[in-house]
């Protein structure tokens, strides 16, 4: 894959230069970028866009000098306003980020990056045409936890993971527009893209859900990810659930980790125990007909983790990508990863459970 061309003039910032950026959205999401991006070194937010103006000053405060706007052209041709960062309804990702990009700004979107894999690769190529970045906030990925499970894997640690056990459920919200499994799963499949060590990638997913509820959409669901190593990741997404319960297990060659997100004296375990095969080599001929696996049980190791929100982390990755003009730990491919699984899934979902090959449409 070719580099991208550089980012066009004035489209990065320095140390002594904050990027101007702007906020597009101040519904659920948009006050908690506004706040991280105003504490930000990196940034300086210029901007605040939103089609309810009075609900976008509320945001910012009475002595605010952020410029309030319900017009997002007249925000796109700000030159000061370098980047954006998107935090408007699924729906109109595409129109909006397609609109900055070809303003020349650079694009943060939330989740997901759009609501069809279709429209998510028109802006990975819009962002490529014209060298900017384009990044997806999986404000997950940027989590202590996540980030130290990522190095864990990467380092080989764990040795090969064999499998992956996620369980994300509570009790609603159930959405009015979309499942589950496009309302949770999203979290659990952008953690697992972004964790898994270069090489080894999902190729078929098959779903199951069901609707206990007559909600009209799968309320519960199970996601089955095979992996091209051979190994299994199971994803449980649940708005029935009377408990909430955020764990993962990831169960490596040489160790497993567990991942309790709603446990902060503990968020992380990695256990020395798992099960050892002998090769047949090693065995002579009678002992090939006896049992080849081993118990291993060893200590269990609770790593010290720096608690820092997660989001603060994005903002900080947001700015390498744009000033280094190098891809962002999420960018826009990884985004377009998650949405090639959703949009399997619900083609699973609506054949029954078949299994969904991901090997169509994979970009380079």
């Amino acid at each position: 894959m070719t580099p991208p061309p550089p980012a066009p003039d004035g489209l990065t910032g320095t140390a002594d230069e904050p990027i101007g950026i702007a906020v597009i959205g101040a519904g659920y999401w948009g006050p908690n970028l506004v706040r991280n991006f105003q504490a930000s070194t990196a940034f300086r937010l210029r901007r605040l866009c939103d089609l309810d103006v009075e609900r976008a000053r509320r945001v910012l405060g009475g002595y605010s000098t952020v410029q309030v706007s319900a017009d997002l052209d007249e925000v796109l041709a700000d030159p000061e306003v370098k980047a954006v960062a998107i935090a408007t309804p699924a729906g109109t990702h595409l129109p909006v980020a397609l609109a900055a990009l070809r303003a020349g700004k650079h694009v943060l979107v939330e989740k997901p990056l759009a609501a069809t894999y279709s429209e998510g690769r028109q802006l990975v190529e819009e962002a490529d045409r014209r060298g900017l970045t384009l990044m997806c906030d999986h404000t997950y990925c940027y989590t202590p936890a996540v980030l130290r499970i990522r190095e864990l894997l990467h380092s080989g640690e764990l040795g090969e993971l064999h499998f992956l056990d996620s369980v994300r459920i509570n009790l609603g919200l159930v959405q009015r527009d979309i499942d589950v499994v496009w309302d949770l799963a999203p979290h659990d499949l952008s953690i697992l893209d972004f964790v898994l060590p270069p090489g080894v990638t999902p190729v078929a997913v098959a779903a199951h859900g069901a609707d206990g509820i007559g909600a009209g959409r799968a309320c519960v669901a199970y996601l089955t990810l095979r992996l091209n190593t051979g190994a299994i990741a199971h994803i449980h997404v649940n708005w029935l659930s009377p408990v909430k319960i955020r764990t993962a297990i990831f169960g490596g060659s040489k160790r497993t980790l567990v991942w309790d997100d709603l446990n902060p004296s503990q968020r992380l375990a990695i256990y020395d125990r798992g099960v050892d095969v002998a090769s047949p080599e090693e065995l002579g001929a009678e002992q090939r007909r006896d049992m080849l696996v081993s118990y291993r049980s060893g200590d269990m190791v609770a790593p010290a983790l720096t608690e820092r929100e997660a989001l603060r982390t994005m903002v900080d990755e947001y700015a390498r990508a744009i000033t280094t003009g190098t891809p962002a730990l999420t960018d826009g491919r990884s985004g377009l990863r998650v949405l090639e699984i959703l949009q399997a899934a619900s083609r699973s979902l609506a054949e029954g459970g078949a299994t969904i090959k991901l090997d169509e449409g994979h970009m380079a």
